[in-house]
């Protein structure tokens, strides 16, 4: 077993060869969820801003690898309601546990409890900034369901500008070669510094404001992306681009048999219900892979050593 601990803030901290590291050990996993080698193990999961997935999800591999949770899911019920500082609630925790995954509404938040703290933190998302636990289950779904990560096209759409899951994928995928479509309204479009950042790594990227059959039938995968209502200080804004980019079952129905649809869900309008049932809809699964990559950045973060086993389709 190894000494280190890693705190994961942002995707852009770890190698490609991490990342191929971690996706072996998510398929691991995959086919080995529950053991105990997070026996005598506690983690803290405090989510000053909701969630479900993630939550449920960081919840989950703890309990199926035999650690033990603390933590909360509404900040409302925390001293921070009585002006307790960030500061000192990360290090209030940081004498109870092993390791902290926390989310947060302000960016940079993560990176500093970082600052305040020996135990490792895992960022589950802060603000609109980065969600790197989110990248690897989408890496890991993209590896399984396409048999690689280089040379794919891959579709960006809707809420560009606060998605967090977007931004973090760009920042993994300077590893891995690959040619993006920004579908986005000029209100929600691809950040610059994003852009900034696929031109400084070769990213190739072209933008569209209209979700056309052409873009459509031209992708390996399509990300489809919730316009984020509680990013929005301007609630008129929001309700003139909340319905912009939407995706039904006609519309893939002449895409490449290859096509796999991803979101990271929760999701509102922006996915039809008929394409549940279609075999290119992999949200679910993306989601469940969520365990799997979550696991394996858990003993990541507390230096234990997992079997590496590649990725299949």
């Amino acid at each position: 077993m190894a000494t280190s601990t890693k705190s994961l803030v942002s995707i852009a901290d770890i190698s490609r060869d991490e990342i191929l590291t971690l996706l072996g050990q998510a398929r691991y996993f995959e086919e080995n969820p529950n053991n105990r080698i997070l026996q005598g193990k506690v983690v803290a999961t405090l989510f000053f801003e909701p969630s479900t997935r993630t939550r449920l999800s960081f919840e989950t591999a703890v309990n199926r690898l035999g650690g033990r949770v603390i933590g909360f899911s509404d900040a409302s019920t925390t001293s921070s309601t009585k002006g307790e500082t960030l500061k000192d609630t990360i290090k209030m925790v940081s004498n109870y546990v092993d390791l902290i995954v926390m989310r947060h509404y302000l960016e940079g938040a993560a990176r500093y409890a970082t600052e305040v703290t020996d135990i490792p933190i895992i960022n589950a998302g802060d603000g609109a900034n980065q969600h790197p636990s989110q990248t690897m289950l989408d890496l890991y779904s993209i590896y399984k369901t396409q048999g690689r990560l280089e040379d794919l096209d891959i579709t960006l759409v809707g809420d560009l500008k606060y998605g967090r899951t977007v931004h973090s994928l760009l920042h993994a995928m300077k590893h891995f070669p690959a040619r993006f479509k920004f579908v986005a309204c000029d209100e929600l479009k691809m950040p610059q510094e994003y852009k900034d950042f696929c031109d400084a790594n070769g990213i190739k990227y072209e933008e569209y404001t209209e979700f056309s059959p052409e873009v459509i039938n031209n992708s390996d995968i399509i990300y489809m992306t919730r316009v984020q209502r509680e990013r929005f200080t301007d609630i008129m804004e929001y309700e003139r681009v909340k319905n912009l980019y939407n995706l039904n079952n006609a519309m893939v129905q002449d895409s490449r048999d290859n096509l796999r649809i991803l979101h990271p869900l929760p999701r509102v309008n922006e996915l039809s219900m008929d394409l549940d049932d279609n075999p290119k809809a992999y949200y679910f699964e993306q989601a469940k892979n969520g365990l799997y990559a979550r696991q394996a950045i858990i003993c990541r973060s507390l230096g234990i050593d997992i079997p590496v086993i590649p990725a299949q389709k």
